[in-house]
């Protein structure tokens, strides 16, 4: 009677612990693709917004080039957005995070580079703008060679948070002052704002850095900004240009 009582314990736990084990089993089979198309997702998100970055500041680019002139273009504020998008490049570079969790920077950051050297060179400081380039590239190559510290880059990416905002506030406040966006592409701005909002879901998947992820929310907030106010002096660009024309 004994040895009975203790098969059936027996086989109590038994059956137990398969059930337990079988439960897991279905958890762990059942989240595996979830996984799956999360990073599948994050990765073709990660490759559109490299794609896209390509040519997300080239309208901005070419009307400064068209036009031949800067106005309405905050210099402190390209240079602030130099910064964050160098600090951020260099730190992921040197993290060894995949390529598609910040491969835009590096298009984007020569898209701003030529922004800023332009807006130097058509507000008639060709000498600095020339200087300024060399700077930018002779720091360029030190954050990237190994040469500065991971904390260093480290403390320079969590400085972006207050940086981007700063940026993106100097434009928004220069545009409010104007009355109007003077040359700031409409299609850049756009571009800017989706993709740094995407940017936030592929971080998380494929980082998981709280200092990118805390950035790139900001910069999705100041980017709405800089979009709202375009398509608040949307109509004033179009009157100012009538009354040009009425003019000549």
């Amino acid at each position: 009677m004994i040895a009975l009582t203790w098969a059936i314990k027996v086989d109590e736990t038994f059956l137990h612990t398969l059930v337990v084990q079988v439960m897991v089993e279905r958890e762990l089979t059942s989240s595996v693709p979830v996984a799956c198309f999360k990073a599948t997702l994050s990765k073709l998100l990660g490759v559109t917004i490299i794609g896209g970055s390509l040519l997300v500041k080239v309208p901005q680019i070419v009307k400064i080039l068209k036009n031949k002139s800067g106005e309405g273009i905050n210099v402190f504020s390209v240079l602030l957005d130099l910064f964050a998008i160098t600090a951020m490049l260099s730190y992921s570079f040197m993290r060894g995070f995949p390529f598609s969790a910040w491969g835009d920077a590096v298009f984007l950051g020569i898209q701003t580079l030529i922004i800023a050297v332009l807006v130097m060179h058509y507000n008639g400081d060709t000498a600095k703008a020339t200087a300024f380039l060399s700077a930018y590239l002779a720091v360029l190559f030190t954050a990237n060679s190994g040469l500065t510290p991971i904390h260093i880059l480290w403390a320079c990416q969590a400085m972006n948070i207050p940086i981007v905002l700063i940026s993106k506030f100097s434009q928004a406040y220069t545009n409010y002052s104007n009355g109007h966006t003077g040359q700031l592409s409409a299609a850049t701005c756009f571009m800017l704002f989706f993709g740094s909002f995407v940017r936030i879901f592929t971080s998380i998947q494929e980082t998981g850095d709280a200092a990118m992820i805390t950035m790139y929310m900001c910069s999705t907030l100041a980017n709405g900004v800089i979009v709202a106010q375009l398509l608040h002096y949307w109509n004033v660009g179009v009157k100012s240009k009538e009354k040009i024309k009425k003019k000549e």
